[in-house]
């Protein structure tokens, strides 16, 4: 073995560790624990094969954690995408002082989902501010998170708050890299504001756009914090996630050996659903680029 590979080996070694420890190792006991009905107190394990995906499988509550995973990434990534476009594009704007308004818009991203869930579930309770001043001005008591539609909304837009600083820092970088002198040659030739976002503008930014993308459709499926603390999973199991259901088997149920299976086939579903939309946004940039 050469000096440079040995010396390439020496720096990787520290990240390889840790994959290995915290990756590759949990990895293999989860899969050893599907295989078997333990309730993380007994001393004893018992080996019930598949019988734990072949229960997950035919679950209601899975089926029901399933589609309401999907329902989180067809609200989320949405409102998302556009709150980040808008951000990016009015920061890109300004004269002066754009580091300062992008910090601003990034602080809810560094800030605690625990935190920011307890103050929204602080400010829609029955006497928070907001409903106080529903009912004594307009005469509105509305339960914002006991409405099975109104819950996912909120809980959907608050991380879509949370993490739209985020990727608009990323935007704001591909918008950097857009030449001018492409702008001012559309505006001789009398291209409006609108054409010019959709014919250069979002045309030119889609390598950008693809990555916040990426990254958005994973955080739908990875929801936890915000459901844990705002609703439980509920009302009547509308918010209840993957995530929220592989925390009840293990935790409250102790059924350690389900919660496993479960997460391994929730594993699968993310990374197939991921690599799918992944694929799909690669033809289309293919497309855009065969356009231009």
């Amino acid at each position: 073995m050469s000096k440079n590979t040995k010396l390439g080996w020496s720096f990787t070694s520290p990240y390889l560790i840790f994959t290995l420890i915290f990756f590759l190792l949990p990895l293999f006991w989860s899969f050893w624990l599907a295989l078997t009905s333990w309730n993380m107190i007994s001393p004893t394990v018992e080996f019930v094969g598949f019988q734990n995906f072949i229960d997950a499988i035919k679950s209601p509550a899975i089926q029901s954690a399933f589609v309401v995973t999907y329902k989180f990434l067809i609200i989320f990534v949405p409102m998302a995408l556009v709150l980040s476009m808008v951000i990016a594009l009015l920061v890109n704007s300004l004269p002066k002082l754009k580091g300062l308004y992008m910090v601003a818009f990034f602080l809810p991203y560094l800030s605690s989902g625990v935190v920011t869930s307890l103050i929204v579930k602080g400010l829609l309770s029955y006497n928070g501010p907001f409903n106080t001043f529903l009912r004594t001005r307009l005469g509105w008591d509305i339960d914002w998170l006991g409405n099975p539609h109104a819950a996912i909304i909120i809980v959907s837009l608050m991380i879509a708050w949370k993490m739209s600083g985020y990727y608009a820092l990323i935007l704001i970088s591909g918008l950097g890299n857009i030449n001018k002198e492409v702008y001012e040659a559309a505006a001789i030739d009398g291209a409006s504001p609108w054409t010019r976002f959709w014919k250069i503008t979002f045309p030119m930014l889609y390598p950008a756009f693809f990555t916040v993308t990426v990254l958005a459709v994973g955080i739908s499926f990875g929801i936890f914090t915000e459901v844990y603390q705002l609703t439980g999973g509920g009302p009547n199991f509308a918010t209840n996630t993957w995530q929220m259901e592989i925390y009840n088997q293990a935790f409250v149920n102790l059924k350690s050996g389900y919660a496993s299976a479960v997460a391994l086939m929730a594993s699968v579903v993310t990374f197939a659903s991921i690599g799918v939309i992944r694929k799909l946004l690669e033809k289309r940039s293919e497309e855009h680029t065969s356009e231009l």
